[in-house]
């Protein structure tokens, strides 16, 4: 059944990418999406995931589980849809593992993409860790490496030496290789919670590992292209982005050591991935580094992909009605797994965001 299932799938690809092929123009499609808590039903040696299982707090059942499946594949085949095609790189976060990563990218929905997986085990304590997908006929990975968080910094940190120590979140993910003969890099993260109003220091240092280690990148590769994408918990206004990571608001400012924020003008013209009591935030964010948004004549660079008022912008935070609480107290925000702790088959809490390359 799945077998026919996918190949009626295939059959109509051609007709629907086919429809939706002129709405932006040729390149890669480069992208990042919250998955909203992607746990499998079983239980993860040494994880608190004990609410993710049958007879967990969440009653986390495999009917709930595929639901959550098919609504994750539904998403990103509706970008496809929109986009004329798959995208070539998709970061993902708050996944449970590798198994849920295989379940996701054998769905009928998007199984035609053919998604391969770049994952590690990461050391969070509830077992959330970040991914890559990538579609192996348009990129070529040639390393990979998880990229653990150390406080080995200058920032002041609000943690005592044996917090630090004791202190577990998400590694940054580092996938390096190639999209035809061009080098890029891109790393994928999910930096520590503001739960609480804090880790502004925590986060400030993943920015800073980040930017350091796209600074060595640059060195041993002159001319790679970077892209660092995630679920920030900050906005690209906030220190761990514009301070940290070097990101710049407009083309013109960007430097050799800089980073072009894209969302940066997005979240100022009043966009958002996610609304947190009534405000709107974009914390799902895309920098990519001066070779990457500006290139060279004849080499792949970003495009825009949104304009509004005369103005120009080169992310697109993807939005469509289903993705979208319909009524309620939540009402025009992401439409979301659980509200107040109950199962209410919704999507994710965050809306996906991409960006375009090309040769324009």
């Amino acid at each position: 059944m799945m077998r026919k299932t996918i190949l009626v799938w295939l059959l109509s690809c051609a007709a629907v990418f086919g429809a939706f092929a002129q709405k932006i123009g040729p390149g890669y499609i480069i992208g990042f999406y919250n998955l909203e808590n992607l746990f499998d039903t079983y239980h993860d040696e040494g994880k608190n995931d004990y609410q993710f299982l049958p007879d967990g707090s969440n009653n986390w059942t495999e009917v709930k589980y595929e639901k959550k499946l098919h609504n994750m594949a539904t998403v990103i085949r509706t970008m496809a849809e929109d986009n004329g095609r798959f995208h070539t790189i998709l970061g993902v976060s708050e996944i449970e593992n590798r198994h849920v990563l295989e379940d996701l990218v054998s769905q009928p929905e998007i199984a035609p993409a053919n998604f391969q997986i770049v994952h590690y085990d990461g050391p969070d304590r509830r077992g959330v860790d970040v991914a890559l997908l990538y579609r192996p006929d348009q990129f070529t990975v040639l390393e990979s490496r998880s990229i653990p968080f150390t406080f080995d910094s200058e920032i002041p940190f609000a943690y005592t030496k044996e917090e630090q120590e004791q202190f577990r979140t998400r590694d940054i993910l580092m996938v390096r290789g190639m999209i035809e003969d061009e080098m890029y890099a891109f790393f994928v993260c999910h930096l520590p919670s503001r739960l609480g109003g804090k880790g502004n220091d925590l986060r400030s240092r993943g920015g800073e590992i980040i930017y350091q280690t796209s600074m060595e990148l640059m060195r041993l590769y002159p001319g790679i292209k970077i892209a660092a994408m995630g679920d920030m918990n900050d906005n690209p206004t906030d220190d761990s982005m514009a301070i940290y990571l070097h990101g710049r608001e407009t083309l013109d400012e960007v430097g050799p050591e800089d980073f072009f924020s894209p969302f940066l003008s997005m979240l100022k013209a009043g966009y958002g991935s996610l609304a947190y009591r009534g405000e709107w935030n974009i914390y799902d964010l895309i920098l990519v580094n001066e070779a990457m948004a500006k290139g060279t004549s004849g080499k792949y660079r970003l495009q825009p992909l949104v304009k509004q008022r005369k103005k120009v912008f080169y992310g697109r935070i993807f939005q469509k009605d289903f993705m979208t609480q319909q009524d309620g107290p939540y009402k025009g925000t992401p439409f979301r797994t659980f509200s107040n702790g109950a199962f209410v088959g919704g999507y994710s809490d965050h809306y996906p965001t991409y960006i375009l390359i090309g040769k324009k």
